[in-house]
């Protein structure tokens, strides 16, 4: 038994090192700092609950839904403009009020944007949404890994705006900066803290999106995004879950996923995730690589993708499969 926990001790020691000289090497990334989980009731909740109105933590989408049917309009603008930060992060409350709400509390930040949720809370939250998310046949949402915040949006943006137009601006794409993200390497992007705090988010965003009739949507998961897809994928609401420059996704194969969306998984050669051993021990790693042969993932060429960002660059194969998966075409 000594021996074994030695053995194991070595591996992720190994794995750490190289995790930290591979991103150091090639990304220029700093070591991470701790974070901690902006989860809860939103920002505004003590006056919401002051007045009288229903607890949004007792609630759920479908339940959220339901109430504001039931409100005139007159009533549901009253509410937006008197407790923006409630109703503009209400999961399941109508997406025209969630956007005027979400335009008072973020200001100028997203000037003339679709904001569908802003918490100024800790580094910040926002999810943007590009298209007609009530409308559109087929929604796609892109969920970012480490250094994602609502200051901090740049990256995130270029995926989903790229995606949109890889299916000529036919499929709705949110950018969702729903959760706490790791700053860096270091154990938060080691460990699946942040990302179980990211999957119940959104879990709950999905079921959000059901409730006020949104297509169900393909999920395309960035790097430490794809370990909260992995975490989630049992209880999410999707179609698909497309896994990309993966560390793990928290699971032994995509059948322990436990989920019936289908599972896709891309990496290119040129990107330093592949330098990542795929081990986990002691809540540290996070587990075999979704590409590899044993998981069980369906394949996303990225032949022509460079580095770890590159997958969402337009004119390579990836991209133009993410925008096939998005519209449900490919197989």
């Amino acid at each position: 038994m000594r021996r074994f926990t030695r053995t194991r001790l070595t591996r992720i020691l190994v794995a750490a090192t190289l995790t930290t000289a591979a991103v150091a090497g090639t990304a220029g990334w700093a070591s991470g700092t701790t974070q901690l989980p902006v989860t809860g009731a939103p920002a505004g909740t003590a006056a919401w609950r002051a007045a009288g109105l229903p607890d949004p933590e007792a609630m759920t989408p479908g339940r959220t839904a339901r109430y504001f049917t039931g409100l005139g309009e007159r009533r549901r603008q009253e509410l937006a403009s008197a407790h923006p930060g409630v109703v503009g992060n209400l999961d399941g409350a109508p997406l025209a009020l969630r956007y005027a709400a979400n335009a008072r509390t973020a200001g100028a930040r997203f000037a003339g944007q679709q904001v569908l949720a802003y918490d100024p809370r800790g580094r910040g939250q926002a999810v943007l949404v590009y298209g007609d998310l009530a409308r559109a046949r087929h929604v796609a949402v892109v969920v970012p890994g480490a250094d994602v915040d609502a200051g901090n949006l740049g990256r995130l943006v270029r995926k989903a705006t790229a995606l949109r137009g890889a299916t000529g601006g036919r499929t709705a794409v949110v950018a969702w900066a729903g959760y706490t993200t790791p700053v860096g390497v270091g154990l938060d992007a080691a460990g699946g803290d942040l990302a179980a705090a990211g999957a119940d988010r959104l879990v709950r965003f999905t079921e959000g999106l059901r409730a006020v009739g949104a297509a169900e949507p393909a999920l395309f998961c960035h790097s430490y995004g794809s370990v909260v897809c992995g975490l989630a994928a049992h209880r999410v609401k999707a179609r698909d879950i497309v896994a990309v420059a993966s560390p793990g996704m928290r699971a032994g194969s995509a059948a322990e996923l436990n989920t019936t969306a289908r599972v896709w998984a891309a990496k290119d050669p040129t990107d330093w995730i592949g330098l990542v051993p795929h081990v986990e021990f002691a809540g540290l790693g996070h587990g075999p690589d979704p590409t590899g042969p044993g998981f069980g993932a369906r394949r996303v060429p990225a032949g022509d993708a460079r580095g770890h960002d590159g997958y969402f660059t337009p004119g390579t194969a990836s991209l133009r499969a993410f925008a096939a998966i998005a519209e449900g075409g490919a197989r």
